[in-house]
């Protein structure tokens, strides 16, 4: 199965996040992709987190909603809508959800981020938990494929990864992990644990990302990438926005996990 994993560089204008998005979906499909992921917060990076309450819809309404089915149909793709800031009964929170779209235009799978970043150096701040409220549900999705297989896939995002116990509550084929590193802790960590996370469930890894300076000055690490179960990075792109695309491949996985059968070997 070939897969599309998008970066981008939001702004903080929506309109202009949606035309842009939809240009690189289109790309996707034309390169053959079956599912294309977006990465997190595709619709909007402003300049302070409330910027999200502005853009916030109710689940199974809204203009990014629309969208998501409106493209999903017209493509024929499975859309991995990055994540949206979707409203709770608190107005003043969010949760940041990835939704997941059939080539019909059905919503097929919610996910909402469960961990919430907070990092302060004493330069850069940020605490998602002043604006977001926390998913608690781990979630994955079947998308039957062109190969005949059925793929399981599993959601994560951003700084998901840094918990693999979120990993090992479900087996899965693939794993998908759209974020918005920062540039500090993506140079440091973001290849190193998203190899991590293919190589100890032997699975495959679709990571989505932010990837350069956004109009608001802040900057992204990027390298969004789509790694094999070995651990191996089949394709990447540093910065900047644009498509890599990967083939997934269903007996390679297989073969991984006989010649290791370290799932099978777990005992806590």
């Amino acid at each position: 199965m070939k897969v599309a994993a998008i970066q981008m560089v939001a702004g903080g204008d929506l309109d202009v996040n949606l035309q842009n998005a939809a240009l690189l979906l289109k790309q996707a499909a034309e390169q053959g992709a079956e599912l294309a992921a977006l990465p997190e917060y595709f619709c909007m990076i402003g300049s302070k987190d409330t910027d999200k309450l502005s853009i916030s819809e109710k689940s199974g309404h809204g203009k990014i909603q629309q969208f998501f089915a409106a493209m999903a149909r017209e493509l024929k793709l499975w859309i991995v809508g990055g994540t949206m800031p979707i409203g709770t009964e608190d107005p003043k929170h969010v949760r940041n959800s990835v939704l997941i779209y059939s080539p019909s235009g059905e919503l097929a799978a919610r996910y909402d981020k469960i961990h919430l970043f907070r990092f302060d150096n004493g330069t850069e701040r940020y605490d998602e938990s002043h604006v977001l409220e926390r998913g608690d549900q781990p979630t994955s999705f079947d998308l039957p494929s062109k190969d005949g297989h059925t793929w399981r896939i599993g959601l994560s995002v951003c700084y998901d990864m840094r918990f693999p116990e979120l990993y090992r509550t479900q087996e899965v084929d693939a794993w998908l992990v759209p974020s918005a590193f920062t540039y500090i802790t993506g140079q440091a960590h973001w290849e190193i644990l998203l190899r991590a996370r293919a190589i100890e469930n032997l699975a495959y890894v679709i990571a989505p990302a932010q990837g350069g300076t956004h109009p608001s000055g802040r900057r992204t690490w990027g390298h969004t990438m789509v790694i094999e179960p070995w651990g191996t990075v089949l394709s990447v792109l540093p910065e900047g926005e644009g498509v890599v695309t990967a083939d997934l491949d269903i007996a390679k996985l297989k073969h991984h996990r006989q010649q290791l059968p370290a799932l099978q070997h777990r005992v806590i």
